[in-house]
């Protein structure tokens, strides 16, 4: 066991309520060793090795898979990372573990300087965090632990402590974070988005200055091949795009990458109808939410819809100095599928977004084993690049609920059992090659481990319990 490894392994000590329910499944049990062996005590990390800290959409995530082993461990991932929300609304990527060496990950606590450069920002003073956001899952993620266990979250009064703190991150993104003007969302570097590596990202960042290789060590090349990770130059563009917004005093707006993505504001969306339902379990009226979220929706439709290409994409806010919208990125990433997530998309809308699912464009069904998550025809098409190509289980989970959300049972039914097959037979990988299903990245990865999890034992029918209202429309 490496140094970091000994540092964030969890003791007796510190151990909480952890009480799998009784299932013989293999899989179950497996999945359940993954998480208690990534658990910290108050959180849980990615992996041992290159994600030595707490990651915000992953503890969405794992918390969805949580619930199913304990509601109170769910509650305490989701409280840990709200824990560390700026004043100014936003939830921080990273939460970082201070008894982790600072080598063990770049860039560290001393790169982001959160208390200090986001003081205006209302950093914490208490813990360290990085000033970037990822999407935002985690209204979505307190509505399914809720329902875990509605008895014990009442009594601990979690849903009253998170919805404030909920509603202040959506208000963040909702009105700092309208670049465009046109009601959506958007992120100010590749990180935020979650797909950090997309091909998507190459026309807005080839505008970006790279930092000099010089100026950062990467710590990622220490656990995984150069040739499936970013290469050094994409790096250097994401340490600028850091720098610049930590020296700018994370001040959103002036940067020199701003975009729209689908995914996020999906989830964004997603998210809002599940904080609707929380406002209705605690007493106030979710109508209002309701509506934003399907004005929203609308607003995805009007901005990121390319029926050309039979999907939704990424809208580049700085890539078009004659019109203020910006432009469309002419590149398929699986982030243009997942808005099937919402219930409120129009009937033809989810017809297409089908049907370039299962096409060539991402074979699901016909010749991938997982989603892609990019393009199996593009020139940038990697099956083993970060984020270039290989299947991720988050967005095959994301896609399942959206077939299921939209009647799709047969292919959801396939997806899941494909998704369950191979985070069985990689040792939950962090992602793998869609055609052959190799494990790709870190293995014993926890969101893999926890949406196996959900998937093994969730129904397998969308329900109330998702927080999404409404139907297609026409």
């Amino acid at each position: 066991m490496d140094r970091t490894a000994q540092l964030i392994t969890p003791s007796a000590a510190h151990s909480i309520a952890y009480d799998p329910p009784g299932s013989s499944h293999p899989l179950h049990v497996r999945a359940a060793r993954v998480l208690e062996g990534n658990w910290t005590g108050a959180s849980t990390v990615p992996s041992r090795g290159l994600y030595p800290h707490q990651w915000s959409w992953d503890s969405a995530f794992i918390a969805i898979g949580l619930r199913h082993l304990s509601p109170l461990r769910a509650q305490t991932e989701l409280e840990t990372l709200l824990a560390a929300q700026w004043g100014d609304g936003r939830v921080p990527h990273i939460v970082f573990n201070p008894s982790v060496p600072l080598d063990a990950y770049f860039p560290s606590p001393d790169f982001w300087r959160s208390s200090t450069a986001g003081r205006a920002a209302g950093a914490p003073r208490t813990v360290q965090t990085s000033g970037i956001v990822q999407p935002p899952v985690h209204a979505l993620a307190v509505w399914l632990v809720h329902r875990a266990d509605p008895g014990l979250s009442r009594a601990r009064g979690f849903l009253a402590r998170m919805y404030p703190r909920l509603a202040a991150w959506h208000r963040y993104l909702l009105h700092r974070r309208d670049l465009g003007g046109g009601g959506l969302a958007s992120v100010v570097h590749p990180w935020e988005q979650g797909m950090d590596n997309s091909p998507a990202w190459d026309l807005p960042l080839s505008r970006v200055t790279p930092a000099p290789a010089r100026s950062f060590r990467r710590a990622d090349l220490d656990h995984g091949a150069a040739e499936d990770r970013p290469t050094d130059l994409d790096y250097g563009r994401y340490v600028r795009l850091a720098t610049d917004y930590r020296d700018a005093g994370y001040a959103d707006g002036g940067g020199e990458f701003a975009v729209e993505d689908p995914a996020f504001n999906a989830l964004l969306i997603a998210s809002e109808h599940a904080l609707a339902r929380i406002a209705d379990e605690l007493g106030a009226p979710g109508t209002a939410r309701h509506a934003r979220a399907e004005r929203l929706t609308a607003a995805l439709v009007e901005r990121l819809w390319d029926p050309a290409s039979g999907m939704f994409l990424c809208r580049d806010l700085r890539g078009s100095s004659q019109d203020r919208r910006g432009a469309l990125i002419p590149e398929r990433g699986v982030s243009g599928l997942l808005p099937l997530l919402l219930p409120g998309l129009p009937r033809d809308i989810v017809t297409t977004v089908v049907r370039t699912a299962c096409g060539p464009h991402f074979g699901l069904g016909t010749t991938t084993r997982l989603v892609p998550s990019y393009d199996l025809l593009g020139e940038a098409f990697d099956p083993h690049r970060y984020w270039r190509g290989p299947a991720w289980f988050n967005t095959a989970w994301l896609l399942e609920r959206g077939l299921r959300t939209h009647g799709e049972h047969r292919r959801a039914d396939a997806l899941r059992e494909s998704a369950l097959e191979l985070a069985e037979t990689t040792d939950f990988a962090e992602y793998v090659d869609p055609y052959t299903g190799e494990a790709c990245g870190a293995t014993g990865f926890s969101w893999t481990a926890a949406l196996a999890l959900d998937l093994l034992h969730s129904d397998t029918t969308v329900t109330a319990d998702m927080g999404l209202k409404g139907g297609n429309r026409r």
